[in-house]
């Protein structure tokens, strides 16, 4: 009975819920030192796995400001007098966002607007779609400029000249059909001086990208990560700012995935960079879809319609300006502008996932070198190799210990990580038969060089285990050779502190059979030259099964 309970202890992994929320946990606190709320740890582990990233466009990769891409006057005119006129008719006091837009444009020119020449300002009304403003011109007269929608700006000057409203109209028509391709809106301007309206050009208008959002989607694809845009603006819009931030150009409406079958709209998203005109459940269900199709997926939103695919994903990360409904439904919640930190999320993410992983390799290898050396000790000599107290103490020793996995150096990979249980059991099983064979080596040597008797053995095969523990964790730890980067000073001081209090333990005979100085050290000897030797066949091991 004391055998099976003895076998129980040693496999069952009591330390399990505890070490992964303690490792998810040291992750959430280095992403809030970063700006980066997690409210649900659990996306951290998942963080590591995903291999598509939907954005939402406006207020994510833009600004979600607009901004006066191109000054475009029509013949007759100058930049600075377009400029001029525009500016004169916003609402300097309170501008809304196309004012503010246009003044921003002048400042940022260095274009002085000289508003003491305005002599009457109209804002904006939704019954004429147009702001308004008399100023005075350099020879004394009065000019009404007038700024608005294209449509509108062509309707008041067809009005005003029934007979003859071909050439300008059509010029102003044939460059706010040019800034439409490009995904641009136009915002016309035109002049009256003594009843006499005329066109003086038009103004593009745009939300532009964010400033880090190019490099940032560069990085995402470094990292095997394919980014694909999601929004509820038009194609045109979306395919050029989906362009110049490195996305792609192949940019659908959303409709397109209004027909077949769930095969064919899995296919159309994979052979597409986006899709446009989507309203919140179209965000859904393209989540949905690319689940379904085994893809672990994040996404990205600021408003209310995003929730429901924020809440879908396995990553839903509400950027700095989002709606607290948005916050609520993500599982990560960036408090910087920009999405920089998002690669900050990844990385920090598949560090976890290294982190939990050698926690695995390291636990399935204590198990299987467990039961094969509990297993064969008992067929040879028929007793535990171990006492049921000294089972409990190896507990201690290698589960409770190795929750300083958690603060481990690891680095993250270049790509997404899945869990492969198959390649991991096998390679587990390869360390664990190598750390068994030890143990059996040592248990031979007690019994024939130094004819220990079967309580003193117990605690020579104790501390065997208690330093091929130790051992492996630090060639574990790392998918090379166990050189290739340091453990955290707080895994190598438990580390260290482990094999010092058990070696003592065993000298002085406290809480077990005392075991002479030279077997200790030809234990700590055997252990560690076998541990190095294992190392070589390690790396050979992972390189073959692909772990990494």
């Amino acid at each position: 009975m004391s055998f099976v309970l003895i076998f129980l202890i040693g496999s069952v992994p009591v330390a399990l819920p505890a070490v992964l929320t303690i490792v998810q946990a040291v992750g959430a606190m280095a992403l809030s030192k970063k700006g980066i709320i997690v409210s649900r740890l659990t996306s951290l582990e998942d963080a590591a796995s995903i291999d598509i990233f939907c954005f939402d466009k406006t207020g994510t990769i833009t600004q979600n400001k607009l901004s006066i891409i191109a000054c475009q006057p029509l013949t007759g005119y100058t930049a600075e007098q377009l400029l001029d006129a525009a500016g004169l008719a916003a609402d300097q006091e309170h501008p809304d966002a196309i004012d503010q837009a246009v003044l921003n444009y002048a400042a940022e020119i260095k274009h002085p607007l000289d508003f003491s020449k305005r002599q009457q300002f109209t804002p904006f009304d939704f019954a004429t779609k147009r702001t308004e403003a008399v100023i005075t011109t350099t020879d004394h007269r009065q000019m009404r400029v007038i700024k608005g929608a294209v449509p509108t700006i062509l309707a008041l000057y067809a009005k005003q000249h029934p007979a003859d409203t071909a050439p300008a109209s059509a010029a102003i028509q044939q460059l706010a059909t040019a800034n439409a391709k490009k995904g641009y809106r136009s915002l016309a301007v035109a002049s009256v001086v003594d009843s006499q309206m005329a066109l003086v050009g038009v103004l593009a208008i745009a939300d532009p990208p964010r400033a880090d959002s190019a490099s940032m989607l560069a990085r995402l694809k470094n990292l095997g990560i394919k980014p694909m845009m999601i929004t509820g603006d038009s194609v045109p819009i979306a395919r050029d700012v989906a362009e110049q931030v490195g996305i792609g150009t192949k940019i659908l409406p959303a409709k397109a995935l209004k027909t077949g079958t769930a095969a064919d709209k899995i296919q159309l998203i994979h052979e597409s960079d986006g899709f446009a005109n989507v309203f919140p459940d179209d965000k859904y269900q393209i989540v949905k879809l690319l689940q379904e199709d085994g893809h672990l997926v994040g996404m990205t939103g600021d408003g209310v319609n995003d929730a429901p695919a924020l809440k879908q994903a396995e990553l839903g990360t509400a950027v700095s300006s989002a709606s607290d409904v948005a916050k609520a439904s993500a599982s990560i919640i960036l408090t910087h502008p920009g999405l920089h930190d998002i690669i900050a999320a990844i990385t920090t993410s598949r560090q976890t996932y290294q982190r939990m992983l050698t926690w695995v390799i390291n636990k399935i290898t204590k198990v299987i070198e467990i039961i094969i050396l509990f297993t064969l000790g008992f067929f040879w000599l028929k007793v535990s190799l171990v006492s049921l107290l000294g089972m409990s103490l190896l507990v201690f020793a290698n589960d409770f210990a190795t929750m300083s996995i958690a603060t481990d150096n690891v680095q993250s990979t270049a790509g997404p990580n899945q869990w492969r249980l198959g390649p991991l059991t096998a390679a587990s099983g390869v360390l664990g038969l190598w750390f068994a064979l030890v143990d059996l080596v040592i248990v031979w040597l007690g019994l024939n060089q130094f004819h220990l008797n079967l309580p003193v053995l117990q605690t020579a095969v104790l501390i065997s285990l208690v330093f091929n523990s130790q051992f492996r964790l630090l060639i574990v730890r790392e998918r090379g050779h166990f050189w290739t980067s340091w453990p955290s000073r707080t895994l190598l001081a438990v580390n260290l502190f482990t094999i010092v209090i058990f070696a003592l333990l065993a000298l002085t005979g406290w809480l077990m059979p005392a075991i002479s100085s030279p077997l200790l050290v030809t234990i700590l000897l055997l252990t560690l030259a076998g541990t190095i030797v294992l190392d070589f066949l390690k790396v050979a091991v992972f390189r073959w099964l692909k772990i990494a």
